[in-house]
């Protein structure tokens, strides 16, 4: 999605909207139960790591909202990325539930797995992938800006996640950071 050289910032931020994303396997995991972990520790954990870190993707869009942190963004070409949350869900999701997490062996074996997708995800900058945008009806877009009139762009794709069906190259739209190449446009009025 974007070059390793640009300066995403917002690491710890990052960080949290990551585990936010993973909020459904929390909860499945406090449901199901872990066979190695008493159910009087699982249950707070598990709703600690759902509840900080949506509550900081929320603080951020706030935040960014409050202080009007907002961007003019102008498509060039748009990419639908619904199948990335397809892919979320039946690659990573899907597994780390159905993890046999019945001896402390397996319950660290399949944490290990967790940290790694933490990781790759923070890393490869998918800490927009959320369940919730989904449910609210938002749709993830990567934008790749115009092209200068020797054929290079100055600017570097972007994600937005905006409830709009679909863009036109050449539209502006005024969106909200969450990160440095994440932002937000508010569900629009027809």
């Amino acid at each position: 999605m974007t070059a390793p050289s640009q300066n995403e910032g917002l690491k710890l931020a990052r960080l949290l909207m990551v585990l936010s994303s993973l909020s459904p396997l929390f909860l499945l995991w406090a449901v199901r139960g872990v066979g190695c972990i008493r159910d009087a520790w699982l249950w707070p954990v598990c709703g600690a790591l759902i509840i900080v870190p949506n509550s900081v993707l929320w603080l951020r869009v706030r935040i960014s909202r409050l202080r009007n942190d907002t961007k003019m963004l102008t498509v060039g070409e748009a990419d639908d990325h619904r199948e990335h949350l397809l892919v979320y869900l039946f690659a990573m999701l899907i597994p780390l539930y159905d993890a046999n997490l019945g001896s402390t062996r397996d319950t660290l074996a399949t944490v290990a797995a967790f940290v790694f997708i933490v990781f790759l995800f923070w890393h490869l900058n998918l800490h927009y992938m959320n369940l919730l945008f989904a449910l609210l009806g938002y749709r993830v877009f990567t934008i790749h800006p115009r092209h200068a009139e020797g054929g290079a762009t100055e600017h570097l794709p972007f994600v937005l996640l905006t409830t709009r069906p679909h863009l036109k190259g050449g539209e502006q739209i005024k969106a909200f950071r969450i990160s440095n190449t994440v932002f937000f446009e508010p569900k629009t009025r027809l």
